[in-house]
């Protein structure tokens, strides 16, 4: 019961993070959280990447969300540089109109790019 509670107040932590506008907060392996900051230009510029590139969407059986990992079967994209050097450690997916930031370690999404 006490890890299911934990379970779900993780899980109500990382649904918050969807809200927040310019910082990702992620865990790593250790237990340690690190704050990513993605500024408002940096979220334009990777809203006309998408655009101008015509990047195709993934198509999964589930929806890819925040907190969810992505499945093995999808090919993860790098992050280009101009996308703001906090965020080259992560990978993306384009899903449904959305761009997920993943960690590639773990393949959990960390933030939707809104």
């Amino acid at each position: 019961m006490k890890k299911l509670f934990l379970l779900s107040a993780a899980a109500v932590m990382l649904s918050t993070g969807a809200f927040a506008q310019s910082t990702v907060v992620t865990t790593t392996g250790t237990g340690h959280a690190a704050a990513v900051q993605i500024e408002p230009q940096y979220r334009t510029k990777i809203h006309s990447y998408v655009t101008e590139r015509r990047v195709r969407p993934v198509t999964t059986k589930e929806k890819i969300v925040v907190g969810a990992t992505v499945p093995s079967d999808v090919e993860l994209e790098a992050v280009p540089s101009d996308w703001g050097p906090s965020l080259t450690k992560y990978r993306y997916v384009y899903s449904g109109e959305r761009v997920m930031l993943v960690d590639p370690g773990t393949r959990t999404v960390v933030q939707e790019i809104d």
